[in-house]
C-alpha cells in the first residue's frame, strides 16, 4: 500500500520539485558540516539552508496533509 507522499511523489509535481530541493539543500548542509571551520559567510549560508529546509519541510507536510484529507 502507497503511503501518501509516495502517491503524491508520483503524481504531484510541486511535492516532487520540493522534495528535490529541499535534497540539494541537505547535500549542501552535508558538505558544509564536512567542514572543520566555517567562514562567516558559510555559517550564514548554514542558518539560510536551515530556514530553507524547514520552509520546505512544512510545505511537504501542508500539501500530505490535504491529500489524507481529500482522500478520506
Amino acid at each position: 500500500m502507497l503511503t501518501p507522499r509516495d502517491h503524491l511523489l508520483t503524481s504531484h509535481e510541486e511535492f516532487r520539485r520540493l522534495v528535490q530541493e529541499h535534497s540539494q539543500y541537505s547535500q549542501r548542509l552535508e558538505s558544509l558540516t564536512q567542514k572543520r571551520y566555517l567562514t562567516e559567510d558559510e555559517k550564514l549560508e548554514e542558518v539560510r539552508l536551515k530556514k530553507l529546509k524547514l520552509r520546505l519541510k512544512d510545505q511537504m507536510q501542508s500539501l500530505e496533509s490535504q491529500f489524507q484529507r481529500q482522500s478520506a
